[in-house]
């Protein structure tokens, strides 16, 4: 079977360069102007893309610039004279969803490759066949198909590159296009200003129910004094979290398909869930191109990244209720905690470590490095100055703790007992 790419997202040369290292072949990442991901992106301008484009370049990976905006009139009276220095980059392809633009790059820029983004909500495969005449050489097939029919596209168009994403955030609205974000605080997510309000926290006032008795008002945390009504039932307020994709049981079946491209949301997650997640779905390739069977391990593995629970998305045909998390919308992790980075080793051969949550002496931990994992139990720990300490209280300390040489760059997981209420997410921390 071909072996599919392994298409690994990156808000930051750091997020770049760890996809790489842990299995990507390719990376994409957003123009903060012209893309769907205007906040947290480090790729500000031509400068900070071209190094990232020659970092991939340099380890034979591809880099996609994603230029996936549906703009208004003012930007395109720009979005040329922008993408000309981008264009001499020279990325690997740009990766579109307004047609306009589309043509405006074709136009001008005839040998430039360009994939169709999700956004375009490609759904069949006379739409695919149309996007073709056009000159795109692949298509992000919406998320919103399942299995059968993805492979009847492929059938159907086996000249087209197709791609399906994998692992990460599902939308409440068709792959993306919502709404919600511009009602409610005037960013429109589809100017790249999401403010994910799909993910809010909302809290029904008492006293304060329409006089039918059947919706609520509601304040959101963040918001005091901005009241909005929604419907309640039994389960509470969190209509609007869909869970997280983990399609991973699926890396079998797409890459019999012969699927191009598998793909992974998450330009504004940590560098330690690209970590993760490229380990995971690298290993899920290989063994499916191999033949092998999928290890189950690696559904343990997406366990321990922060998520809001997991569905398989519409890639298989399940009850509502499968694809929304009504309860809660924080973290449903409970194996491991992301609580910090290892950044050098000092003369005593201890290991000085970023920390990012809460990790204390007795607690067994986990080493994430491409070398291959390395659990531990943490025995001693070294705060300033040397003193000894039992505690990493948190974000911004900084201890010592003794674990091999030549672990420079792991990321630090802390597994978490059955008995331990610790948040798999503590506020304001990385995820």
């Amino acid at each position: 079977m071909r072996q599919p790419e392994l298409l690994a997202p990156a808000g930051s040369q750091t997020m770049l360069e760890t996809a790489l290292a842990f299995g990507a072949d390719a990376v994409y990442a957003g123009q903060p102007r012209y893309s769907l991901r205007v906040r947290n992106n480090s790729f500000r301008d031509e400068i900070t893309l071209g190094v990232g484009i020659e970092y991939a370049h340099s380890r034979g990976k591809q880099f996609f610039v994603v230029s996936n905006i549906f703009p208004h009139n003012s930007k395109l009276k720009t979005y040329l004279a922008d993408m000309a220095p981008v264009i001499a980059l020279k990325p690997d392809a740009l990766i579109m969803a307004d047609p306009g633009l589309i043509d405006m790059i074709r136009e001008t820029w005839p040998d430039m490759p360009i994939h169709l983004s999700v956004q375009a909500n490609t759904v069949n495969y006379a739409a695919v066949r149309f996007w073709k005449k056009l000159g795109i050489r692949r298509v992000i097939l919406s998320r919103e198909l399942s299995l059968d029919q993805v492979a009847e596209i492929r059938q159907e168009c086996p000249d087209m590159e197709l791609e399906v994403f994998v692992h990460g955030a599902l939308c409440i609205a068709y792959s993306g296009r919502c709404l919600l974000s511009g009602y409610f605080n005037h960013r429109d997510p589809n100017q790249g200003a999401c403010t994910n309000s799909c993910r809010w926290e909302y809290n029904p006032l008492p006293g304060k129910e329409a006089p039918d008795g059947d919706v609520y008002l509601l304040e959101e945390k963040q918001r005091a004094g901005s009241y909005m009504p929604i419907e309640e039932d039994e389960h509470g307020t969190y209509i609007l979290n869909s869970k997280d994709l983990r399609a991973i049981e699926h890396v079998q079946r797409l890459t019999e398909i012969g699927i191009d491209s598998l793909k992974i949301e998450g330009r504004t997650k940590s560098p330690y869930y690209v970590a993760r997640t490229c380990q995971t779905y690298r290993q899920a390739i290989d063994d499916a191109v191999a033949g092998r069977p999928l290890d189950p391990g690696l559904l343990r593995e997406l366990d321990g990244l922060a998520n809001r629970g997991y569905t398989g998305g519409f890639y298989e045909r399940h009850p509502d209720r499968e694809y929304q998390s009504y309860l809660k919308s924080h973290s449903e992790s409970d194996r491991s905690l992301y609580v910090g980075d290892v950044m050098a080793y000092d003369a005593a051969g201890l290991a000085e470590i970023d920390v990012k949550n809460r990790f204390s002496v007795g607690d067994r931990i986990e080493l994430i490095h491409p070398r291959g994992n390395l659990e531990l139990t943490i025995t001693t720990m070294q705060g300033k100055d040397s003193t000894p300490v039992n505690v990493a209280p948190g974000s911004g300390h900084r201890v010592s703790i003794p674990i091999p040489a030549g672990y420079e760059g792991a990321f630090v997981a802390r597994f978490v007992a059955e008995h331990d209420q610790t948040p798999a997410i503590l506020p304001n921390a990385p995820v």
